[in-house]
């Protein structure tokens, strides 16, 4: 073999390995997702991956999916969402006081009924899009920070829900009593899951909603100009601007789309925890966040993709109904995902600083 063909060879060899290093370090947090999952299941909980759990792990991730949806969308402009969680929690109290069953000792607004599930999930997704179309005007209109805007909306939002949740009839109590028309609506199932020993677990209908959720995102960020819009405005803002992309619409519709996810998760944990306080929805913008960065939607802008969201809250609930199976304190999962979100940031960040 000649100088030449051994330098090629060489040559050839460094860059198989630098390419398969690359490829095991840009997808290093789903291999020890992976691998931590296996262990949980055989070292520490043979019932992880039975049926009954699995459909659990289903629910919960049908459950976060929503808001994970929806702050990927103020990822892609390069910002973020802090006030996602408080916007669930208000939005849960409201349907859930809206929705208490008539007669009821604890009902919040004894002066009024129960509304109509349909009329309470407008109610609900328009504040949310309300408070989304906030946020996204103040990032647009005077060029500040989304994570400036949305911690203060987060406080913001804190405050109206202390003082909601002490309005009427209530006093400061948990909000509970929900009407059957909406529980049955969220937590009612058509179909279950076998488990064995002629037992079955249902799959709540939210899991369903979830799904056509999903879909009609996929629509809008690969079939829409909006979509396109969106991907266009995050890549480069200026370029985007020159290209014709209303830069301040687009961005109060983000935001607002982002919103309206918000408003509907609310409404689905309402019924789906079933008594709700100002705690609801607290750090639920952390879970959505870690998704997000996980699925590969990066922070520089411009990227991302649904079926990665999908996969990333998946892998989150994953590991976090595992921890809890394997009996891990509970204060050391907040440092799991703390953990998380920093080794997925570090991830997207050497992705960037590669293609750079």
């Amino acid at each position: 073999m000649s100088n030449e063909s051994k330098e090629l060879a060489a040559n050839a060899k460094r860059f198989d390995r630098k390419t398969l290093g690359d490829k095991l370090m840009n997808n290093a947090l789903y291999i020890l997702m992976i691998l931590a999952v296996i262990y949980i299941q055989f070292f520490c909980n043979s019932n992880f991956l039975a049926p009954a759990s699995l459909v659990n792990i289903l629910s919960q991730t049908a459950a976060y999916l929503p808001a994970a949806l929806g702050i990927a969308g103020c990822i892609v402009l390069t910002g973020t969402d802090l006030s996602a969680g408080r916007c669930v929690g208000l939005t849960a109290c409201i349907s859930a006081s809206l929705l208490q069953k008539v007669g009821s000792a604890s009902k919040m607004w004894t002066n009024i009924g129960t509304l109509p599930v349909p009329v309470v999930i407008l109610i609900v997704v328009l504040i949310g899009a309300l408070v989304g179309a906030f946020n996204g005007f103040f990032v647009a209109k005077f060029k500040l920070h989304p994570f400036i805007v949305t911690l203060g909306t987060q406080l913001i939002l804190y405050t109206c829900l202390l003082l909601y949740v002490q309005q009427g009839n209530n006093g400061g109590m948990a909000i509970s009593s929900l009407d059957p028309s909406y529980t049955d609506f969220i937590k009612g199932s058509f179909v279950s899951v076998p488990t064995g020993n002629g037992t079955s677990t249902p799959i709540p209908n939210f899991v369903w909603f979830a799904i056509l959720l999903t879909a009609l995102m996929w629509f809008i960020w690969n079939k829409t100009t909006f979509g396109k819009n969106m991907f266009a405005l995050g890549s480069n803002e200026e370029a985007a601007r020159v290209s014709g992309v209303n830069v301040f619409a687009t961005t109060i519709m983000v935001f607002a789309l982002a919103g309206a996810m918000y408003g509907w998760t609310g409404f689905v944990e309402g019924a789906r925890i079933g008594s709700n306080t100002a705690n609801t929805g607290f750090n639920y913008e952390l879970d959505a966040i870690a998704a997000c960065v996980i699925g590969g939607v990066s922070f520089v802008g411009g990227i991302g993709k649904i079926r990665g969201i999908v996969i990333g809250v998946l892998l989150l609930r994953l590991i976090f109904v595992g921890l809890n199976m394997a009996h891990v304190s509970q204060d050391l999962i907040y440092l799991v995902k703390g953990g998380i979100i920093l080794f997925a940031c570090a991830l997207d960040m050497r992705k960037y600083l590669v293609k750079k």
